[in-house]
Protein backbone atom coordinates (compact mmCIF):
# COMPACT_ATOMS: atom_id res chain seq x y z
CA UNK A 1 0.00 0.00 0.00
CA UNK A 2 1.22 3.55 -0.90
CA UNK A 3 -0.08 7.23 0.22
CA UNK A 4 -0.08 9.29 -3.13
CA UNK A 5 0.97 12.84 -3.05
CA UNK A 6 -3.50 13.21 -2.92
CA UNK A 7 -3.22 11.84 0.40
CA UNK A 8 -5.16 8.75 0.09
CA UNK A 9 -4.72 4.77 0.36
CA UNK A 10 -4.41 3.32 -3.26
CA UNK A 11 -3.74 -0.47 -3.90
CA UNK A 12 -0.91 -1.10 -6.44
CA UNK A 13 -0.88 -4.62 -6.64
CA UNK A 14 -1.91 -6.41 -10.19
CA UNK A 15 -4.09 -9.02 -8.54
CA UNK A 16 -6.08 -5.98 -6.47
CA UNK A 17 -6.29 -3.08 -8.32
CA UNK A 18 -10.32 -3.01 -9.01
CA UNK A 19 -10.70 -3.40 -5.22
CA UNK A 20 -11.36 0.31 -3.98
CA UNK A 21 -9.57 0.96 -0.93
CA UNK A 22 -10.77 2.01 2.41
CA UNK A 23 -12.91 5.35 2.95
CA UNK A 24 -13.22 4.89 6.58
CA UNK A 25 -10.49 7.83 7.63
CA UNK A 26 -7.63 9.47 5.19
CA UNK A 27 -4.79 7.75 6.33
CA UNK A 28 -1.78 10.16 6.09
CA UNK A 29 0.77 7.55 7.55
CA UNK A 30 0.82 4.72 5.43
CA UNK A 31 4.14 3.37 4.31
CA UNK A 32 4.39 2.16 0.69
CA UNK A 33 5.83 -1.14 -0.39
CA UNK A 34 8.47 -2.07 -3.35
CA UNK A 35 5.57 -2.04 -5.67
CA UNK A 36 4.57 1.62 -5.29
CA UNK A 37 7.57 3.42 -6.61
CA UNK A 38 6.38 3.79 -10.43
CA UNK A 39 2.82 5.09 -8.75
CA UNK A 40 4.18 7.44 -6.27
CA UNK A 41 6.69 8.96 -8.47
CA UNK A 42 4.20 10.21 -10.74
CA UNK A 43 2.89 12.54 -7.84
CA UNK A 44 6.46 13.99 -6.67
CA UNK A 45 6.72 18.05 -6.54
CA UNK A 46 10.02 17.41 -9.53
CA UNK A 47 7.32 17.19 -12.14
CA UNK A 48 7.80 19.68 -14.62
CA UNK A 49 6.43 21.19 -17.66
CA UNK A 50 8.69 20.60 -20.56
CA UNK A 51 9.53 23.66 -22.93
CA UNK A 52 8.10 21.93 -25.61
CA UNK A 53 4.14 21.88 -23.97
CA UNK A 54 3.87 25.39 -22.86
CA UNK A 55 2.39 27.60 -26.06
CA UNK A 56 3.74 30.06 -28.16
CA UNK A 57 2.95 33.26 -30.32
CA UNK A 58 -0.47 33.58 -30.83
CA UNK A 59 -1.99 30.95 -29.14
CA UNK A 60 -0.31 31.90 -25.65
CA UNK A 61 -1.56 35.70 -26.66
CA UNK A 62 -4.93 34.13 -27.00
CA UNK A 63 -4.94 32.00 -23.77
CA UNK A 64 -3.27 34.47 -21.73
CA UNK A 65 -6.07 36.57 -23.07
CA UNK A 66 -8.94 34.40 -21.50
CA UNK A 67 -7.30 34.35 -17.84
CA UNK A 68 -6.92 38.13 -17.95
CA UNK A 69 -10.41 38.10 -18.89
CA UNK A 70 -11.62 35.82 -16.35
CA UNK A 71 -9.97 38.40 -13.34
CA UNK A 72 -11.41 41.02 -15.27
CA UNK A 73 -15.13 39.72 -15.34
CA UNK A 74 -14.45 39.10 -10.93
CA UNK A 75 -12.79 41.82 -10.46
CA UNK A 76 -15.65 43.88 -11.98
CA UNK A 77 -18.32 41.82 -10.97
CA UNK A 78 -16.98 43.15 -7.40
CA UNK A 79 -17.63 46.56 -8.24
CA UNK A 80 -19.87 47.41 -10.52
CA UNK A 81 -22.72 46.89 -8.69
CA UNK A 82 -22.07 49.86 -6.31
CA UNK A 83 -23.05 52.75 -8.01
CA UNK A 84 -26.51 51.09 -9.31
CA UNK A 85 -27.14 49.91 -5.84
CA UNK A 86 -29.80 53.19 -5.19
CA UNK A 87 -31.41 52.27 -8.39
CA UNK A 88 -32.22 48.37 -7.50
CA UNK A 89 -33.47 49.55 -4.15
CA UNK A 90 -35.67 52.08 -5.82
CA UNK A 91 -36.59 49.52 -8.26
CA UNK A 92 -37.89 46.57 -5.72
CA UNK A 93 -38.12 48.49 -2.31
CA UNK A 94 -35.66 46.65 -0.71
CA UNK A 95 -33.37 48.80 1.64
CA UNK A 96 -32.73 46.31 3.94
CA UNK A 97 -31.43 43.99 1.65
CA UNK A 98 -28.78 46.05 0.58
CA UNK A 99 -25.37 44.19 2.55
CA UNK A 100 -26.52 40.96 1.09
CA UNK A 101 -26.34 42.35 -2.43
CA UNK A 102 -22.53 42.41 -1.50
CA UNK A 103 -22.28 39.74 0.89
CA UNK A 104 -24.01 37.10 -1.01
CA UNK A 105 -21.69 37.31 -3.67
CA UNK A 106 -18.39 37.57 -1.07
CA UNK A 107 -20.03 34.72 0.95
CA UNK A 108 -19.41 31.91 -1.86
CA UNK A 109 -16.69 33.27 -3.73
CA UNK A 110 -14.11 33.26 -1.11
CA UNK A 111 -15.36 29.89 0.79
CA UNK A 112 -15.49 28.21 -2.52
CA UNK A 113 -11.91 29.09 -3.17
CA UNK A 114 -10.19 26.41 -1.73
CA UNK A 115 -12.76 23.71 -3.02
CA UNK A 116 -12.33 24.85 -6.51
CA UNK A 117 -8.75 24.15 -6.33
CA UNK A 118 -8.95 20.33 -5.47
CA UNK A 119 -11.29 20.81 -8.03
CA UNK A 120 -8.96 21.66 -10.84
CA UNK A 121 -6.80 19.23 -8.89
CA UNK A 122 -8.72 15.96 -9.23
CA UNK A 123 -10.97 16.98 -12.28
CA UNK A 124 -10.31 17.90 -15.75
CA UNK A 125 -8.69 21.61 -15.68
CA UNK A 126 -10.48 22.73 -19.01
CA UNK A 127 -14.05 21.44 -18.18
CA UNK A 128 -13.95 22.83 -14.76
CA UNK A 129 -13.44 25.60 -15.45
CA UNK A 130 -16.00 26.29 -18.12
CA UNK A 131 -18.59 24.88 -15.81
CA UNK A 132 -17.38 27.54 -13.60
CA UNK A 133 -17.35 30.21 -15.98
CA UNK A 134 -21.28 28.84 -17.14
CA UNK A 135 -22.12 28.93 -13.20
CA UNK A 136 -21.06 32.72 -13.73
CA UNK A 137 -22.96 33.42 -16.22
CA UNK A 138 -26.31 31.50 -15.02
CA UNK A 139 -25.71 33.34 -11.84
CA UNK A 140 -25.21 36.97 -13.68
CA UNK A 141 -28.02 36.38 -16.28
CA UNK A 142 -30.43 35.50 -13.05
CA UNK A 143 -29.03 39.07 -11.28
CA UNK A 144 -29.74 40.36 -14.96
CA UNK A 145 -33.76 39.08 -15.57
CA UNK A 146 -34.28 39.00 -11.17
CA UNK A 147 -37.89 39.86 -10.59
CA UNK A 148 -37.21 40.52 -6.87
CA UNK A 149 -34.58 41.44 -4.44
CA UNK A 150 -34.41 37.57 -3.36
CA UNK A 151 -33.86 36.88 -6.53
CA UNK A 152 -31.11 38.53 -7.36
CA UNK A 153 -29.63 37.78 -4.10
CA UNK A 154 -29.46 34.44 -5.38
CA UNK A 155 -28.31 35.06 -8.97
CA UNK A 156 -25.39 36.85 -6.59
CA UNK A 157 -24.33 33.93 -4.46
CA UNK A 158 -24.59 31.64 -7.74
CA UNK A 159 -22.22 33.90 -9.58
CA UNK A 160 -19.51 33.80 -6.46
CA UNK A 161 -19.47 30.12 -6.88
CA UNK A 162 -18.92 30.30 -10.76
CA UNK A 163 -16.22 33.32 -10.04
CA UNK A 164 -14.24 31.35 -7.17
CA UNK A 165 -13.60 28.76 -10.15
CA UNK A 166 -12.37 31.53 -12.29
CA UNK A 167 -10.54 33.44 -10.01
CA UNK A 168 -8.53 29.86 -8.98
CA UNK A 169 -8.62 28.57 -12.27
CA UNK A 170 -7.54 31.67 -14.38
CA UNK A 171 -4.29 31.96 -12.41
CA UNK A 172 -3.66 28.17 -12.85
CA UNK A 173 -4.45 28.12 -16.57
CA UNK A 174 -1.66 30.81 -16.19
CA UNK A 175 0.92 28.38 -14.71
CA UNK A 176 0.36 25.73 -17.53
CA UNK A 177 0.19 28.00 -20.30
CA UNK A 178 3.70 30.61 -19.20
CA UNK A 179 6.94 29.33 -18.21
CA UNK A 180 8.12 30.42 -15.17
CA UNK A 181 10.90 32.78 -16.01
CA UNK A 182 8.25 34.77 -17.33
CA UNK A 183 5.44 34.57 -14.92
CA UNK A 184 6.17 37.19 -12.30
CA UNK A 185 5.27 39.79 -15.68
CA UNK A 186 2.35 37.67 -15.89
CA UNK A 187 1.01 38.03 -12.19
CA UNK A 188 2.05 42.26 -12.66
CA UNK A 189 -0.11 41.73 -15.84
CA UNK A 190 -3.24 39.98 -13.55
CA UNK A 191 -2.53 42.77 -10.80
CA UNK A 192 -2.73 45.57 -13.37
CA UNK A 193 -6.06 43.56 -15.05
CA UNK A 194 -7.63 43.33 -11.74
CA UNK A 195 -6.77 47.37 -10.74
CA UNK A 196 -8.55 48.55 -14.06
CA UNK A 197 -11.26 46.49 -13.52
CA UNK A 198 -11.94 47.63 -9.97
CA UNK A 199 -12.03 51.24 -10.92
CA UNK A 200 -13.77 50.86 -14.16
CA UNK A 201 -16.89 48.71 -12.49
CA UNK A 202 -18.49 51.61 -10.50
CA UNK A 203 -18.00 54.07 -14.18
CA UNK A 204 -19.76 51.35 -16.21
CA UNK A 205 -21.91 50.82 -13.15
CA UNK A 206 -23.28 54.23 -13.37
CA UNK A 207 -23.16 54.38 -16.72
CA UNK A 208 -25.40 52.03 -17.34
CA UNK A 209 -28.09 53.15 -14.54
CA UNK A 210 -27.92 56.95 -15.83
CA UNK A 211 -28.02 55.78 -19.72
CA UNK A 212 -29.88 51.82 -20.34
CA UNK A 213 -30.61 50.04 -17.16
CA UNK A 214 -29.23 48.46 -14.18
CA UNK A 215 -29.74 44.96 -15.59
CA UNK A 216 -26.80 45.48 -17.48
CA UNK A 217 -24.59 45.66 -14.74
CA UNK A 218 -24.82 41.50 -15.19
CA UNK A 219 -25.85 41.75 -18.43
CA UNK A 220 -22.57 42.26 -19.76
CA UNK A 221 -20.84 39.28 -18.05
CA UNK A 222 -22.30 36.78 -20.47
CA UNK A 223 -20.68 37.87 -23.98
CA UNK A 224 -17.45 38.66 -22.22
CA UNK A 225 -17.30 35.56 -20.82
CA UNK A 226 -18.29 33.51 -23.93
CA UNK A 227 -15.78 34.96 -25.66
CA UNK A 228 -12.85 33.47 -22.87
CA UNK A 229 -14.91 29.99 -22.76
CA UNK A 230 -14.89 29.77 -26.75
CA UNK A 231 -10.83 30.69 -26.51
CA UNK A 232 -10.30 28.24 -23.67
CA UNK A 233 -12.28 25.70 -25.41
CA UNK A 234 -10.50 25.56 -28.84
CA UNK A 235 -6.63 26.49 -27.53
CA UNK A 236 -5.82 24.97 -24.23
CA UNK A 237 -4.86 21.67 -23.73
CA UNK A 238 -3.16 20.18 -20.08
CA UNK A 239 0.32 19.18 -20.44
CA UNK A 240 0.99 15.54 -20.68
CA UNK A 241 2.78 15.57 -16.79
CA UNK A 242 -0.23 17.70 -15.79
CA UNK A 243 -3.33 14.17 -15.76
CA UNK A 244 -5.20 14.18 -12.93
CA UNK A 245 -5.10 11.48 -10.51
CA UNK A 246 -7.17 8.53 -11.44
CA UNK A 247 -9.26 7.46 -8.23
CA UNK A 248 -13.15 7.28 -7.83
CA UNK A 249 -15.65 9.63 -8.20
CA UNK A 250 -16.75 9.04 -4.20
CA UNK A 251 -12.91 9.92 -3.36
CA UNK A 252 -12.44 12.90 -5.51
CA UNK A 253 -15.77 14.62 -4.23
CA UNK A 254 -14.70 14.16 -0.80
CA UNK A 255 -11.49 16.28 -2.03
CA UNK A 256 -13.59 18.56 -2.25
CA UNK A 257 -14.59 18.87 1.42
CA UNK A 258 -18.06 19.77 1.21
CA UNK A 259 -17.63 20.14 5.39
CA UNK A 260 -14.86 22.88 4.96
CA UNK A 261 -16.62 25.08 2.69
CA UNK A 262 -19.47 25.13 4.93
CA UNK A 263 -17.80 26.06 7.99
CA UNK A 264 -15.97 28.79 5.89
CA UNK A 265 -18.79 30.22 4.04
CA UNK A 266 -20.19 30.46 8.07
CA UNK A 267 -17.24 31.94 9.56
CA UNK A 268 -16.91 34.33 7.02
CA UNK A 269 -20.95 35.58 7.03
CA UNK A 270 -20.91 35.73 11.06
CA UNK A 271 -17.95 38.36 10.72
CA UNK A 272 -19.03 40.59 8.08
CA UNK A 273 -22.66 40.40 9.49
CA UNK A 274 -21.16 41.12 12.99
CA UNK A 275 -19.18 44.17 11.92
CA UNK A 276 -21.84 45.53 9.55
CA UNK A 277 -24.54 45.45 12.41
CA UNK A 278 -22.22 46.68 15.57
CA UNK A 279 -22.98 50.32 16.31
CA UNK A 280 -25.01 50.54 13.04
CA UNK A 281 -28.51 48.75 13.24
CA UNK A 282 -27.61 47.13 16.45
CA UNK A 283 -25.66 47.77 19.91
CA UNK A 284 -22.26 46.12 20.14
CA UNK A 285 -23.64 44.42 22.84
CA UNK A 286 -26.92 43.18 21.27
CA UNK A 287 -27.22 39.19 21.79
CA UNK A 288 -27.15 39.73 17.63
CA UNK A 289 -23.74 40.97 17.53
CA UNK A 290 -22.53 38.86 20.56
CA UNK A 291 -24.22 35.76 18.94
CA UNK A 292 -22.39 36.73 15.64
CA UNK A 293 -18.76 37.02 16.73
CA UNK A 294 -18.91 34.18 19.22
CA UNK A 295 -20.28 31.91 15.98
CA UNK A 296 -17.56 33.13 14.21
CA UNK A 297 -15.15 31.42 16.62
CA UNK A 298 -16.63 28.61 17.00
CA UNK A 299 -16.99 28.19 13.18
CA UNK A 300 -13.27 29.14 12.79
CA UNK A 301 -11.82 26.92 15.76
CA UNK A 302 -14.05 23.73 14.08
CA UNK A 303 -13.06 24.55 10.24
CA UNK A 304 -9.00 23.99 11.68
CA UNK A 305 -9.89 21.27 13.66
CA UNK A 306 -11.75 19.81 10.96
CA UNK A 307 -9.09 20.75 7.91
CA UNK A 308 -6.66 18.85 10.28
CA UNK A 309 -8.35 15.78 11.10
CA UNK A 310 -8.89 15.09 7.11
CA UNK A 311 -5.39 15.46 6.02
CA UNK A 312 -4.76 15.75 2.41
CA UNK A 313 -8.33 15.10 2.08
CA UNK A 314 -9.08 18.81 3.19
CA UNK A 315 -9.29 21.99 0.88
CA UNK A 316 -6.28 23.51 3.32
CA UNK A 317 -4.03 20.47 3.78
CA UNK A 318 -1.78 20.94 6.08
CA UNK A 319 0.96 19.31 4.28
CA UNK A 320 0.80 22.04 1.90
CA UNK A 321 0.69 24.76 4.99
CA UNK A 322 4.06 23.56 6.08
CA UNK A 323 5.71 24.82 3.08
CA UNK A 324 6.96 28.18 3.79
CA UNK A 325 6.22 29.40 0.12
CA UNK A 326 2.47 29.35 1.20
CA UNK A 327 2.48 29.94 5.38
CA UNK A 328 4.29 33.09 4.83
CA UNK A 329 3.12 34.37 1.60
CA UNK A 330 -0.64 33.93 2.62
CA UNK A 331 -1.04 36.60 5.47
CA UNK A 332 0.78 39.14 3.08
CA UNK A 333 -1.59 38.49 0.54
CA UNK A 334 -4.57 38.99 3.24
CA UNK A 335 -3.27 41.83 4.86
CA UNK A 336 -2.02 43.64 1.69
CA UNK A 337 -4.91 43.28 -1.02
CA UNK A 338 -6.96 44.29 1.99
CA UNK A 339 -5.62 47.69 2.32
CA UNK A 340 -6.10 47.62 -1.83
CA UNK A 341 -9.73 46.64 -1.24
CA UNK A 342 -10.73 49.68 1.26
CA UNK A 343 -9.06 52.26 -0.67
CA UNK A 344 -10.92 51.27 -3.54
CA UNK A 345 -14.04 51.36 -1.68
CA UNK A 346 -13.31 54.63 0.39
CA UNK A 347 -11.64 57.15 -1.88
CA UNK A 348 -14.89 57.10 -4.36
CA UNK A 349 -16.86 57.54 -0.90
CA UNK A 350 -14.63 60.94 -0.47
CA UNK A 351 -15.14 61.86 -3.86
CA UNK A 352 -18.21 62.05 -4.09
CA UNK A 353 -19.53 62.99 -0.23
CA UNK A 354 -16.92 65.82 0.66
CA UNK A 355 -16.46 67.01 -3.23
CA UNK A 356 -19.72 66.39 -4.26
CA UNK A 357 -18.97 64.52 -7.24
CA UNK A 358 -20.83 62.22 -9.59
CA UNK A 359 -20.23 58.75 -9.26
CA UNK A 360 -19.32 58.82 -12.80
CA UNK A 361 -16.90 61.80 -12.17
CA UNK A 362 -15.46 59.91 -8.47
CA UNK A 363 -14.62 56.61 -11.27
CA UNK A 364 -12.76 59.63 -13.46
CA UNK A 365 -10.86 60.82 -10.41
CA UNK A 366 -9.55 57.37 -9.44
CA UNK A 367 -7.96 57.31 -12.22
CA UNK A 368 -4.67 58.36 -11.27
CA UNK A 369 -4.98 55.30 -8.78
CA UNK A 370 -5.20 52.73 -12.13
CA UNK A 371 -2.47 54.57 -14.42
CA UNK A 372 -0.06 54.40 -11.79
CA UNK A 373 -1.46 51.03 -10.63
CA UNK A 374 -1.37 49.49 -14.80
CA UNK A 375 2.21 51.19 -15.05
CA UNK A 376 4.15 49.58 -12.07
CA UNK A 377 2.49 46.51 -11.91
CA UNK A 378 4.03 45.86 -14.94
CA UNK A 379 6.76 47.03 -13.74
CA UNK A 380 7.21 45.07 -10.47
CA UNK A 381 6.57 41.69 -12.51
CA UNK A 382 9.41 43.11 -14.92
CA UNK A 383 11.60 43.49 -11.81
CA UNK A 384 11.20 40.25 -10.51
CA UNK A 385 11.26 38.37 -14.15
CA UNK A 386 14.85 39.94 -14.38
CA UNK A 387 15.99 39.38 -10.63
CA UNK A 388 13.73 36.41 -9.40
CA UNK A 389 13.95 38.37 -6.70
CA UNK A 390 10.17 39.27 -5.41
CA UNK A 391 10.44 39.47 -1.52
CA UNK A 392 12.74 42.60 -1.98
CA UNK A 393 9.93 43.70 -4.22
CA UNK A 394 7.05 43.00 -1.46
CA UNK A 395 9.50 44.62 1.33
CA UNK A 396 9.98 47.88 -0.34
CA UNK A 397 6.51 47.94 -1.92
CA UNK A 398 4.39 47.38 0.99
CA UNK A 399 6.90 49.96 3.07
CA UNK A 400 6.24 52.66 0.60
CA UNK A 401 2.66 51.59 0.08
CA UNK A 402 2.15 52.74 4.20
CA UNK A 403 3.56 55.77 3.56
CA UNK A 404 1.36 56.78 0.78
CA UNK A 405 -1.63 55.00 2.21
CA UNK A 406 -0.21 57.40 5.35
CA UNK A 407 -0.57 60.72 3.06
CA UNK A 408 -3.88 59.13 1.85
CA UNK A 409 -5.25 59.46 5.41
CA UNK A 410 -4.56 63.23 5.48
CA UNK A 411 -7.00 63.64 3.23
CA UNK A 412 -9.82 66.50 4.46
CA UNK A 413 -12.48 68.94 3.37
CA UNK A 414 -10.80 71.39 1.19
CA UNK A 415 -7.50 69.51 0.21
CA UNK A 416 -6.10 70.94 -3.08
CA UNK A 417 -6.51 68.62 -6.30
CA UNK A 418 -3.10 68.37 -6.51
CA UNK A 419 -2.59 66.70 -3.44
CA UNK A 420 -5.35 64.00 -3.94
CA UNK A 421 -4.18 63.51 -7.37
CA UNK A 422 -0.46 62.86 -6.13
CA UNK A 423 -1.29 61.24 -3.09
CA UNK A 424 -3.17 58.52 -5.44
CA UNK A 425 -0.10 58.23 -7.97
CA UNK A 426 1.85 57.65 -5.37
CA UNK A 427 -0.62 54.83 -3.13
CA UNK A 428 -1.44 53.44 -6.37
CA UNK A 429 2.37 52.86 -8.23
CA UNK A 430 3.56 51.21 -4.55
CA UNK A 431 0.66 48.66 -4.07
CA UNK A 432 0.76 47.67 -7.48
CA UNK A 433 4.35 47.54 -7.37
CA UNK A 434 3.99 44.48 -4.98
CA UNK A 435 0.83 43.51 -4.85
CA UNK A 436 1.00 40.00 -6.24
CA UNK A 437 4.31 38.53 -5.91
CA UNK A 438 2.88 36.36 -3.21
CA UNK A 439 1.42 34.27 -6.02
CA UNK A 440 4.67 33.89 -7.81
CA UNK A 441 6.22 32.88 -4.55
CA UNK A 442 3.62 29.90 -4.00
CA UNK A 443 3.47 28.75 -7.51
CA UNK A 444 7.13 28.69 -8.16
CA UNK A 445 7.71 26.74 -5.42
CA UNK A 446 4.92 24.19 -6.18
CA UNK A 447 5.27 20.56 -7.67
CA UNK A 448 2.87 20.55 -10.38
CA UNK A 449 0.37 18.51 -8.97
CA UNK A 450 -0.42 21.05 -6.03
CA UNK A 451 -0.59 23.93 -8.63
CA UNK A 452 -3.93 24.40 -8.18
CA UNK A 453 -4.50 23.83 -4.48
CA UNK A 454 -1.68 26.12 -3.75
CA UNK A 455 -3.01 29.04 -5.89
CA UNK A 456 -6.83 28.07 -4.50
CA UNK A 457 -5.41 28.59 -0.71
CA UNK A 458 -3.76 31.86 -1.17
CA UNK A 459 -6.43 33.29 -3.20
CA UNK A 460 -8.68 32.39 -0.28
CA UNK A 461 -6.61 34.44 2.21
CA UNK A 462 -6.46 37.14 -0.54
CA UNK A 463 -9.80 37.33 -0.55
CA UNK A 464 -10.96 36.98 2.73
CA UNK A 465 -8.32 39.72 3.60
CA UNK A 466 -10.43 41.63 0.99
CA UNK A 467 -13.76 41.01 3.18
CA UNK A 468 -12.63 41.16 6.11
CA UNK A 469 -10.87 44.45 5.42
CA UNK A 470 -14.02 46.03 4.43
CA UNK A 471 -16.39 44.91 7.19
CA UNK A 472 -14.02 46.49 9.41
CA UNK A 473 -13.65 49.61 7.15
CA UNK A 474 -17.42 49.59 6.85
CA UNK A 475 -17.59 49.36 10.89
CA UNK A 476 -14.55 52.30 11.77
CA UNK A 477 -16.40 54.48 9.08
CA UNK A 478 -20.10 54.05 10.56
CA UNK A 479 -19.42 53.99 14.27
CA UNK A 480 -16.97 56.91 14.00
CA UNK A 481 -18.99 58.82 11.75
CA UNK A 482 -22.63 58.26 13.77
CA UNK A 483 -19.86 59.05 17.23
CA UNK A 484 -19.34 62.42 15.78
CA UNK A 485 -22.43 63.59 13.89
CA UNK A 486 -24.29 64.34 17.72
CA UNK A 487 -21.12 67.00 17.86
CA UNK A 488 -21.23 68.71 14.20
CA UNK A 489 -24.96 68.48 13.23
CA UNK A 490 -27.19 68.04 16.00
CA UNK A 491 -30.36 69.13 14.37
CA UNK A 492 -29.63 66.31 12.03
CA UNK A 493 -31.38 62.54 11.97
CA UNK A 494 -28.21 60.24 11.93
CA UNK A 495 -30.70 57.70 9.92
CA UNK A 496 -30.96 60.13 7.50
CA UNK A 497 -27.60 60.33 6.88
CA UNK A 498 -27.05 56.57 6.58
CA UNK A 499 -29.80 56.38 4.01
CA UNK A 500 -28.96 58.54 1.87
CA UNK A 501 -26.02 57.89 -0.70
CA UNK A 502 -22.59 59.70 -0.77
CA UNK A 503 -23.45 61.17 -3.87
CA UNK A 504 -26.78 62.48 -2.75
CA UNK A 505 -25.52 64.15 0.27
CA UNK A 506 -25.41 67.71 -1.54
CA UNK A 507 -28.76 67.29 -2.59
CA UNK A 508 -30.28 66.23 0.67
CA UNK A 509 -29.17 68.61 3.39
CA UNK A 510 -29.72 72.03 3.57
CA UNK A 511 -26.63 74.39 3.37
CA UNK A 512 -27.13 75.31 6.98
CA UNK A 513 -26.74 71.69 7.86
CA UNK A 514 -24.48 70.70 4.88
CA UNK A 515 -21.09 71.39 6.53
CA UNK A 516 -21.67 69.66 9.68
CA UNK A 517 -22.82 66.25 7.99
CA UNK A 518 -19.57 66.45 6.02
CA UNK A 519 -17.60 66.70 9.02
CA UNK A 520 -19.22 63.86 10.41
CA UNK A 521 -18.29 62.21 6.93
CA UNK A 522 -14.59 62.79 6.60
CA UNK A 523 -14.34 61.96 10.32
CA UNK A 524 -15.56 58.30 9.44
CA UNK A 525 -13.76 58.32 5.69
CA UNK A 526 -10.56 58.83 7.74
CA UNK A 527 -11.44 56.05 10.36
CA UNK A 528 -11.77 53.42 7.22
CA UNK A 529 -8.51 55.07 5.70
CA UNK A 530 -6.98 54.04 8.86
CA UNK A 531 -8.14 50.14 8.61
CA UNK A 532 -6.51 50.48 5.05
CA UNK A 533 -3.17 51.82 7.12
CA UNK A 534 -2.83 49.26 9.63
CA UNK A 535 -3.88 46.47 7.09
CA UNK A 536 -0.47 47.63 4.79
CA UNK A 537 1.44 47.78 7.40
CA UNK A 538 1.15 45.08 8.79
CA UNK A 539 1.61 43.27 4.96
CA UNK A 540 4.67 45.06 5.87
CA UNK A 541 6.18 43.14 8.81
CA UNK A 542 4.85 39.76 6.86
CA UNK A 543 7.33 40.46 4.39
CA UNK A 544 9.89 40.14 6.89
CA UNK A 545 9.47 36.57 7.21
CA UNK A 546 9.86 35.50 3.59
CA UNK A 547 13.48 34.45 3.10
CA UNK A 548 15.32 36.50 0.69
CA UNK A 549 16.25 34.41 -1.72
CA UNK A 550 15.70 34.18 -5.89
CA UNK A 551 12.85 31.88 -7.48
CA UNK A 552 14.04 28.79 -8.54
CA UNK A 553 13.63 29.29 -12.24
CA UNK A 554 16.44 32.39 -11.23
CA UNK A 555 18.64 30.73 -9.03
CA UNK A 556 22.52 29.91 -10.93
CA UNK A 557 24.74 30.23 -8.38
CA UNK A 558 23.25 31.15 -5.36
CA UNK A 559 20.29 29.21 -3.11
CA UNK A 560 17.18 28.70 -5.19
CA UNK A 561 14.11 29.45 -3.08
CA UNK A 562 13.22 26.47 -1.98
CA UNK A 563 10.58 26.43 0.93
CA UNK A 564 9.82 22.98 2.41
Amino acid sequence: MVVPDDGMVVDVKQNDSSKPSTLDRPNVNSVGDSDSVSLEKQYQPTQTITDDEYPHGVKLVILAGASLIAVFLIALDQTIIGTAIPKITDEFHSLDDISWYAAAYFMTFGAAQPSAGKMYKYFNLKWSFLGSMFLFEVGSLICGVAPNSKALIIGRAIAGLGGAGLSVGGTSIVSFTVPPVKRPMMMGIIGMTYAVAAVLGPLLGGAFTDSVTWRWCFYINLPIGGIAAVALFIFFHLPTSAVTPQISWAKKLLHLDPVGFALAMGGITCFALALQYGGNTHPWKSGMVIGLLIGFGLLALALVGWELWLGDYAMMPRRLWKQRSLSTTAPYQFFFMGSYVVLLYYLPIYFQSILGTSPIKSGVNNLPLVVAAAVFALAGGAVVMATGRPQQVMFVGSMLSTAAIGLIYTLDIGTSTGKWVGYQVFTGAAMAFAIMHGLSIAQANAGIEDLTAVTANLLFFQTIGGAFSTSAGQSAFVNRMLATLPRTAPEVNPGLVLLTGASELHNVFPPDMLPGVLEAYMVGIKAAFAVALAFSGVAFICTLAIPMKRLPSHASGDAAMVMG
